[in-house]
């Protein structure tokens, strides 16, 4: 397809109909093309503008009216984290998604970005030409456009609701008739029949403490693990984000900082102590095994569970084995259901699942998931879980 401008036209659709707008901005011609043919191939969204340098989308973001940016980091004239803020200030609620290579300089940026507003960030395989690598950009960029930009409408829907209709006056009891209220909005992957419903608490004193996260997860993982300390110090706390390899390395060094404690990569064969925060490295599932009395890090390098390398579920589902139901684990913000069916495993075993609620989620896959297989304990808001965390490692069943 023609990869140039597609839908040069000033008027944009509504945020309630028609495809996503996507603009693609990047220096490298064959990044620009390939993401245009995924693009162009997706039912549900389009190719609004192909763009080489962050200049050119500075200058004609207000004309093409995009949903959602793809962003590259480095790019001649004006780069990617110097063209962030520049493009928010004249469309708030444009999804940015920053793309980079696997390099710790990016990574730094990756993690700028997302406290500048970046919704989110993917990492750029080194060679398109490794089908395997292309395969998985492919994949996870789409799902990302997908997700972040229906969650972009589900929020306009619901900041601008449609006007009610005239409707006569009340009858003489003196009755004020009510605002009409927007219906409200599906979650994503996350479709429940009805109203959720938790179960209680193990009775159980938790051990561990076991988080699994995606999409949004650096900055939830980052705000909550500053309010963690007094469980860190009792327990061994790990955690497992979908991220690549290098990005782990720095989001461990963000939590070493917010937590105050002890917190990095894992690494095979280390023991699993109190007082330490233990990340999934990237490009590794983490599990932990028995070694004589004590528990040990195991990593490994089999294929993708979830599409995911690291997945929560191998981390969540090898637990069971150290810590039988003494487990407590929680489920943040991220696309797919990764971390359900070992949440399922854990409350099996007599252990608790807290998810987090949609409302502070980026997306509410994984929390959502969990939260309609009825395996949660607890549905809270991000800045709620902490706290009963900390409550329940205190000696608090309820």
């Amino acid at each position: 397809m023609s990869v140039a401008f597609a839908g040069n036209s000033t008027t944009s659709p509504s945020r309630e109909a028609g495809p996503l707008r996507v603009m693609i901005v990047d220096d490298s011609v064959v990044i620009r093309g390939l993401i245009s043919r995924w693009v162009g191939a997706e039912h549900d969204m389009e190719v609004a503008a192909s763009l080489r340098t962050g200049l050119e989308a500075v200058n004609q973001i207000e004309r093409i009216s995009p949903d959602v940016a793809v962003l590259d980091i480095e790019m001649p004239e004006l780069d990617g984290i110097s063209a962030l803020p520049q493009l928010l200030a004249k469309k708030r609620d444009l999804v940015i998604i920053m793309a980079s290579t696997l390099t710790r300089r990016n990574a730094e940026i990756s993690f700028k970005a997302l406290s500048l507003g970046a919704a989110d960030y993917i990492p750029k395989p080194e060679s398109t030409r490794e089908a395997s690598a292309a395969d998985i950009f492919h994949h996870d960029l789409i799902q990302k456009i997908r997700h972040l930009g229906a969650r972009l409408r589900r929020k306009s829907a619901v900041a601008s609701p449609p006007l009610a209709p005239a409707s006569p006056a009340p009858a003489a009891r003196g009755l004020i008739p009510r605002p009409a209220s927007p219906a409200p909005a599906p979650a994503l992957h996350a479709l429940s029949s009805g109203p959720l419903t938790t179960r209680p608490f193990s009775t159980q004193a938790p051990k561990v403490l076991l988080i699994g996260s995606s999409t949004g997860g650096p900055q939830a993982l980052m705000a909550l693990v500053t309010e963690l300390g007094p469980v860190i110090d009792r327990v061994p706390v790990l955690i497992t984000q979908h991220m690549p390899p290098t990005f782990t390395t720095i989001l461990a060094e963000h939590l070493a900082r917010s937590s105050r404690k002890p917190a990095a990569e894992a690494v095979d064969g280390e023991p699993v102590k109190p007082g330490r925060i233990y990340l999934a490295p990237g490009g590794k599932h983490m599990r932990v095994v028995r070694n004589g009395a004590d528990v040990a890090i195991a990593l490994d390098d089999g294929p993708a569970v979830n599409f995911c390398k690291p997945a929560v579920d191998p981390l969540f589902t090898s637990a069971i084995d150290i810590w039988h139901g003494s487990i407590l684990s929680v489920i943040l913000t991220g696309m797919g259901s990764d971390g359900m069916r070992g949440g399922k495993d854990i409350v099996a075993a007599g252990g608790s699942v807290i998810a987090q609620d949609e409302a502070s989620s980026v997306v509410w896959g994984m929390p959502g998931a969990a939260a309609n297989a009825g395996i949660c304990a607890a549905i809270l808001p991000l800045n709620q879980i902490g706290a009963k965390v900390n409550r329940l490692f205190a000696g608090d069943r309820s």
